[in-house]
């Protein structure tokens, strides 16, 4: 499994607005590419932030090809759309991580 985990700072005066699209068009649209099986979006609780509220939002893809399909095809539409929107009251660090299987149980 590979998680693809974008965490976004967003300033307060679009806060509101932003969720709202995040919810409503943004990550449903990234769903729609197909590369993914599932989303999720969380806030940041720790650690606090002085400016604006920090959320980390997680998609998760069967294997690398996949997220692979995802920055080949959709990714930098993606990015432009969100900062054509919100311009300069946003900061979004990005990763890439894969699950690893154990034997600890």
């Amino acid at each position: 499994m590979i998680l693809y985990s974008v965490t976004i700072n967003v300033d307060d005066s679009i806060h509101d607005e932003w969720v709202e699209w995040m919810q409503n068009e943004h990550i449903p649209e990234v769903m729609a590419s197909g590369c993914f099986y599932d989303s999720e979006i969380f806030r940041v609780v720790s650690p606090e932030t002085e400016d604006g509220t920090t959320y980390c939002i997680q998609y998760y893809a069967e294997d690398i090809s996949d997220y692979e399909k995802y920055q080949i095809e959709q990714a930098a539409i993606m990015q432009t759309k969100l900062k054509d929107k919100y311009g300069k009251k946003f900061t979004a660090v990005r990763t890439v991580m894969e699950k690893l299987e154990n034997d600890l149980s």
